[in-house]
């Protein structure tokens, strides 16, 4: 069994209530400087991905799979939410995550926003190097935590990996709130167990929802940065175009942090769609009763 993580919370007001979920080697404390202004009027918490501190894998052996966790952060959401359903934003992996909740919990989710998002381990064929590294026999776990570790081990070093999701690196993205949010981030991964995480990138890697994403009845906005050198736009449109209830931006000259690199269009995108978009404009959610998650499993696994 895989325990609910815990919530960074953002803040504790009346209001809408939200759930931010970072992307592959990220921590919750990312969303503490880039979370849109408006989860800041209601209840916002962001979670962690599995594997990455403070969610530690200790409970858990074996190999991880969807039915875990999709119950694990059902369970969050019900502890810190008494079970209402919330308003997701996932960046990259994060919306992965975000797409399986609302496929098979649609009950404890109003909307999903998704930001450099993918529905696909491989990207319909692609695969990350990470997932490449730990395919190797032998010494492909190894390969990963030293590549990990070295990653992570300056704050210069870190900067630098993390500068390849940017299109523009001369944008002005960068000033002090950023610079020290990007380092609490490097601490909780300097906390993590590299090896947690590298069961996790297994899991994603194997697995893929495009096969469902017709049978997410939430409304989606989908926010697509046109220069995203690590999730191809073309996936991003594509999973749009699979998605029953969806509306699609492309922003132009952005790359993988949307939320960074055009802050204040994505703060009005967000807010617009919130206000304004399906759940505004005289679509509530529809009452529905809670999915049962025991025994599901992805209707499309990609195997090794």
């Amino acid at each position: 069994m895989l325990h609910p993580p815990s919530p960074h919370w953002l803040s504790r007001d009346d209001g809408m209530k939200t759930v931010l979920i970072h992307g592959m080697v990220m921590a919750p404390s990312f969303w503490a400087a880039f979370a849109p202004s408006i989860v800041r009027e209601g209840s916002a918490a962001a979670y962690p991905l599995p594997g990455h501190s403070p969610w530690r894998l200790d409970d858990h052996s074996g190999d991880l799979d969807a039915l875990d966790i999709v119950n694990a952060y059902a369970g969050a959401i019900e502890r810190d939410f008494g079970g209402e359903p919330v308003t997701l934003i996932g960046h990259s992996t994060g919306g992965f995550v975000s797409l399986l909740l609302a496929r098979h919990r649609p009950d404890l989710v109003n909307t999903v926003v998704l930001m450099g998002a993918f529905a696909c381990g491989r990207f319909e064929g692609q695969e990350r190097l990470a997932s490449r590294i730990l395919r190797l026999p032998l010494l492909g776990r190894i390969l990963f935590v030293r590549l990990f570790t070295r990653w992570i081990a300056t704050r210069e070093s870190f900067r630098w990996g993390s500068l390849d999701c940017v299109f523009d690196k001369s944008a002005e993205w960068e000033n002090d709130e950023t610079i020290a949010a990007m380092e609490r981030v490097r601490e909780h991964l300097l906390n993590s167990r590299a090896d947690d995480i590298a069961r996790f990138v297994s899991w994603m890697s194997q697995t893929s929802l495009i096969d469902e994403l017709a049978l997410i009845e939430v409304p989606v906005l989908n926010i697509i940065g046109a220069r995203d050198a690590i999730v191809p736009p073309a996936h991003q449109i594509h999973l749009s175009g699979r998605l029953p209830r969806v509306q699609t931006v492309i922003l132009d000259r952005v790359g993988h942090l949307p939320m960074a690199e055009a802050r204040d269009a994505v703060d009005r995108l967000i807010s617009t769609f919130l206000f304004f978009g399906p759940l505004a404009a005289g679509h509530p959610p529809r009452q529905r009763k809670p999915a049962k998650a025991e025994g599901f499993r992805p209707a499309a696994s990609l195997r090794f």
